[in-house]
C-alpha cells in the first residue's frame, strides 16, 4: 500500500527541533525527505549524548525516516550543487536565523526562478516587527506567546511547560501549512512561501487564555480558584481553565507522580459523593449544583483528595471511570515509556540503529488508514551523499571524493 505523500520530495535544511519535527512528520507520511547538513553535521548529533561518539537521542528521535547528505553552502561548488538539486524537489524547509538563506544567495525570488513549483517553508522565532531578528528558543517562545505567564501557581513564578509547544508545536503548524500549499499547487501549479513563527504558534495554542483575558474585563473568572484578580489572566495552578472544574488530587503512596486529574461535571457530582463517602452532600443545596460549588472548588477537591489519598492512582482511575467521571492519572516518563497501550498504538516504538543498537522513540501521532507510518532509524551523517550526488546529479566518483576532501560535502 502506498503512502499519502509518495512522490513528494523534501529538501530539509532544518536543525535542532522545530524544523526536524515538521520534516519527520512529512517523512512518516511518505515523503522522501533529504536532510542537508553542514559537513560537521546537525549540532544535535553531539548534544546531550548518553553514549560516546554516536548520534544522540536528541538527533535520532527527530530525524527518523530521512536521508542525509552533507553540503557546504558557503562554497561555490556547494551553491552549484544546490542549484542543480532544488529543481528536483517539491518542498524546501529551513529554520535558520532570519535572512540566512538570502545571504547564501538564494532569496525567495531566486528560488522561485529556479523552481516555480517549489514550496518554501520557513520557521522563525517571530513575525515581522521589532522582534524579527531576536533569537528564539523553546522557552523564549513560551514566554512571549502567552504560555508562561499563565502557567504555575498564583504565589509562584511563571513556569515553562514540559511539552515542547514552542519547537515541536511550531513544527506541527508548519506541517499544516506545507500540506495546504501542496494541495493548492494541484490547482494553481505554483509553489508559495509558508512561514510560521514560534511566538505565533504558542499564542495559537494559548488562545483560551486570551479568551479569558477578554472575559476578565467583565469581572472575576469564577471557575478559577484565585481569590483576587488583577488586569491580566493569573496563574491558576491545575485549574482546567474550561467550563468544568478540574484539579490534580493526591493518591497513595504519595510519590511525586501519584496524582489523578479529576474533572467534576454536573452529572458526576452524585457518584463522586457516593465514592468518597459523603452522600450527605449529594442534595445539600450548599453543594448540589455547579453554581453552589463554584466558590468553594478548593474545598470540593480537598474532599475528593481525602478519599483518593487512600488509593493508588490506577485504582482511583478505575473507580472513577466506572461512573464515567473524566479523569487521568499523572503518568511519569518511565510509566509512559512502559505503557502497554501506547506501545500497542505504535506511539512508543523501539528502533534499531547501527551505532546505538536500539533506541525508543515517539511514533507517528497522526493515523491514516491507507498510509501506515513505519518508523525507521535516523540517517548517519552524509549516509546518502552517493545516492544524491552521483546517482541523481551525475557527479563522478572521483569528484565525489574530491568534494569530501575539500570540505564541500
Amino acid at each position: 500500500m502506498g503512502k499519502a505523500l509518495d512522490g513528494v520530495r523534501v529538501l530539509d535544511f532544518t536543525h535542532v527541533q522545530s524544523g526536524p519535527s515538521a520534516t519527520q512528520i512529512l517523512a512518516w507520511l511518505g515523503a522522501d525527505v533529504v536532510k542537508v547538513e553542514a559537513p560537521t553535521g546537525d549540532i544535535t548529533r553531539k548534544q546531550l549524548r548518553d553514549l560516546p561518539d554516536v548520534d544522540s537521542l536528541y538527533f535520532t528521535m527527530l530525524n527518523c525516516n530521512k536521508r542525509s547528505i552533507t553540503l557546504n553552502m558557503k562554497s561555490d561548488r556547494g551553491k552549484q550543487l544546490f542549484t542543480e538539486m532544488i529543481g528536483k524537489f517539491d518542498v524546501m524547509v529551513e529554520n535558520f536565523g532570519p535572512g540566512a538563506v538570502d545571504r547564501m544567495g538564494f532569496p525567495w525570488e531566486k528560488l522561485q526562478e529556479l523552481n516555480p513549483r517549489l514550496i518554501y517553508a520557513s520557521i522563525k522565532g517571530f513575525g515581522d516587527g521589532p522582534y524579527t531578528h531576536y533569537k528564539a528558543y523553546e522557552v523564549v517562545a513560551q514566554a512571549m506567546g502567552g504560555s508562561m505567564s499563565t502557567t504555575g501557581f498564583e504565589d509562584g513564578p511563571p513556569l515553562a511547560t514540559g511539552a515542547q509547544i514552542g519547537d515541536s508545536g511550531t513544527g506541527m503548524h508548519a506541517v499544516a501549512g506545507i500540506l495546504a500549499a501542496l494541495y493548492q499547487r494541484e490547482q494553481t501549479g505554483r509553489g508559495q512561501r509558508v512561514t510560521v513563527a514560534m511566538q505565533h504558534a504558542v499564542l495559537n495554542l494559548a488562545r483560551v487564555k486570551l479568551r479569558d483575558q477578554q472575559r476578565l474585563t467583565h469581572g472575576p473568572l469564577k471557575e478559577y480558584p484565585n481569590k483576587e484578580f488583577g488586569d491580566a489572566v493569573p496563574r491558576s495552578g491545575n485549574a482546567s481553565g474550561g467550563g468544568q472544574p478540574g484539579w490534580a488530587v493526591r493518591c497513595a503512596p504519595g510519590g511525586p507522580n501519584d496524582y489523578v486529574y479529576v474533572i467534576v461535571q454536573p452529572v458526576g457530582w452524585e457518584p463522586i459523593t457516593k465514592l468518597i463517602g459523603r452522600e450527605d452532600l449529594t442534595e445539600d443545596p450548599e453543594w448540589a449544583t455547579p453554581e453552589a460549588r463554584l466558590n468553594k472548588l478548593d474545598k470540593m477537591f480537598q474532599l475528593i483528595e481525602e478519599w483518593s489519598i487512600n488509593h493508588s492512582k490506577y485504582d482511583v482511575l478505575a473507580m472513577l471511570n466506572k461512573h464515567n467521571i473524566p479523569c487521568g492519572p499523572i503518568l511519569s516518563t518511565k510509566e509512559i515509556i512502559e505503557d502497554e497501550s501506547l506501545r500497542a498504538n505504535d506511539m512508543v516504538v523501539d528502533v534499531p540503529h547501527p551505532q546505538r543498537g536500539e533506541f525508543t522513540t515517539v511514533g507517528m501521532p497522526i493515523k491514516l488508514s491507507d498510509s501506515i507510518a513505519e518508523v525507521e532509524r535516523s540517517p548517519l551523517l552524509g549516509e546518502h551523499n552517493r545516492d544524491i550526488y552521483v546517482q541523481e546529479l551525475g557527479v563522478g566518483e572521483e569528484e565525489l571524493d574530491e568534494l569530501a576532501a575539500n570540505g564541500v560535502i
